[in-house]
């Protein structure tokens, strides 16, 4: 049986640990705007997460389609083909999209 004092001092420490976490960046904000770590992780980390994003999509659905990874490929080719050449990110998201969804209708 669970003992109440227990699950309440549990409760407490869950509270504490999770308002801690969400004021941290508030509190350590001036350390934070200066640190040269967070500045080349702001210009990195959000690419980097992009494409592992991308890479884990890719190959999961390339596992998941009889036909192989050529529609995916295809796709993924367009979307960094358009970005290069327009650097127009909306579009080529929407482009690579409807190329996908078109050669996996047919």
């Amino acid at each position: 049986m669970t003992d109440t004092p227990y699950v309440l001092i549990v409760i407490v420490l869950m509270g504490a640990v999770t308002l801690a976490l969400r004021a941290l960046p508030f509190v350590a904000g001036h350390w934070l705007r200066r640190h040269p770590l967070v500045h080349k992780l702001g210009n990195t980390l959000p690419l980097s997460i992009m494409v592992l994003l991308l890479v884990d999509t890719v190959t999961g659905q390339a596992r998941n389609n009889p036909a192989g990874p050529w529609q995916e490929l295809l796709a993924v080719a367009l979307v960094v083909l358009l970005q290069w050449r327009t650097r127009q990110t909306l579009l080529s998201i929407v482009a690579g999209t409807a190329l996908y969804m078109v050669l996996r209708a047919t």
